[in-house]
């Protein structure tokens, strides 16, 4: 069984920010693989379907994004699984909009969400992808952007990306990492 977590902020005011990328690709998952996110326990919004006959669970934490890692360590332990188990989707300032990245383990890199779940898990050992929202410009604080909405001609590259995502994610389960790196990290 694999964990897959869609980080986000909860709240119709966030749903459209581009903190919320992590939500958007959950969203994308759910509809694409038709798992509907229905159940409210460990913090957290999921629900549980196949992939391909693998068996997941897709999960938005309700804990705003810098507590993160309270939901996801309540969802390790209360389905049994390990971090071995755990892919995370979220936002990323040091790529341009629209593209992927995918890390097998690493350092925050100042995202607090993330650095929330290593703090939570006690590993820092775990699948993420990366998806790019691009830096503000000069000027603006990086807290009100990533709490921005995309612009309108961002959208179709939005579009894109959270289709990419979805089959990353898709050969990410049936295959290893290095060779989802391999694949999409271009």
């Amino acid at each position: 069984m694999k964990l897959i977590v869609g980080l986000g902020n909860p709240g119709n005011e966030y749903k459209q920010t581009r903190h919320n990328v992590g939500f958007m690709v959950i969203d994308e998952l759910a509809s694409v693989y038709k798992i509907d996110i229905n159940k409210k326990k460990y913090k957290a919004l999921f629900g549980k379907g196949l992939i391909n006959d693998i068996e997941v669970i897709i999960a938005k934490p309700q804990t705003f994004m810098n507590l993160s890692g309270d939901s996801v360590a309540q969802m390790i332990k209360g389905f049994n699984l390990s971090a071995d188990d755990l892919i995370i989707i979220y936002d990323d300032m040091d790529l341009d909009i629209g593209r992927l990245r995918i890390k097998d383990k690493g350092s925050h890199g100042g995202h607090r969400g993330i650095k929330s779940i290593i703090n939570a898990i006690g590993t820092d050992s775990f699948v993420r992808i990366k998806i790019g929202i691009g830096r503000p410009c000069a000027g603006i604080d990086s807290s009100d952007y990533v709490l921005s909405n995309f612009k309108k001609d961002e959208l179709p590259i939005l579009k894109e990306v959270k289709k990419k995502a979805s089959d990353a994610l898709l050969f990410l389960i049936k295959n290893d990492t290095v060779a989802a790196m391999s694949r999409f990290n271009r």
